[in-house]
């Protein structure tokens, strides 16, 4: 099995963050990823984060038994995005969800470690509240606009992989995809 990654950096890309990204990122860990690498390519999971300090947009896959259909799919996310007619009730669905991630409860110490990444990252209640409100007002247009610049970043991302070199040599074998053997063990 395979643990598959791909990044990018959007704000060298010129992406400016918005809040609407974390609606979106949630969304395709939830719908497109947990469908395409979860159910149809028996990986034990999928995620897509996005690092708003940063600009660090991170799709990761683990326990996968799929390596180039994992990049696929992850590539893939633009066109999903950009053809996505999402349900009202989703997008509302979708809304709360991250809403809800953003006030979950926390104890005491990940509080101190919130408090310190705000402080460290300048983060006020100003900054706060403009991003609670694009996400509360995140449209069908947001996910359409958030994969045009996922067309045009993806190739630029970087790809990791920890899994066996077998595994690796076949996928560049089948592909375009070039990457580095490094021997950990």
């Amino acid at each position: 099995v395979n643990y598959v990654g791909k990044g990018v950096n959007l704000y060298s890309l010129g992406y400016r963050y918005h809040g609407s990204t974390h609606v979106i990122t949630r969304y395709l860990r939830n719908a497109w990823l947990w469908e395409r690498i979860r159910l149809q390519g028996g990986a034990y999971g999928a995620f897509c984060f996005f690092d708003k300090h940063s600009g660090a947009l991170t799709f990761v896959s683990y326990r996968d038994p799929n390596l180039l259909k994992t990049l696929d799919a992850f590539d893939g996310s633009a066109r999903f995005l950009k053809e996505l007619e999402i349900a009202e009730d989703e997008l509302v669905k979708g809304v709360i969800g991250t809403i809800g991630d953003i006030d979950q409860y926390q104890l005491p110490d990940a509080k101190g470690y919130t408090s310190m990444v705000r402080y460290l990252t300048g983060e006020n209640q100003e900054r706060r509240q403009k991003m609670r409100d694009e996400v509360l007002g995140t449209s069908k247009r947001d996910f359409q606009s958030f994969g045009e610049i996922l067309e045009s970043a993806m190739p630029k991302g970087a790809v990791k992989v920890l899994g066996s070199e077998t595994a690796i040599r076949e996928a560049e074998a089948k592909s375009q995809v070039r990457l580095k053997v490094l021997k950990v063990l």
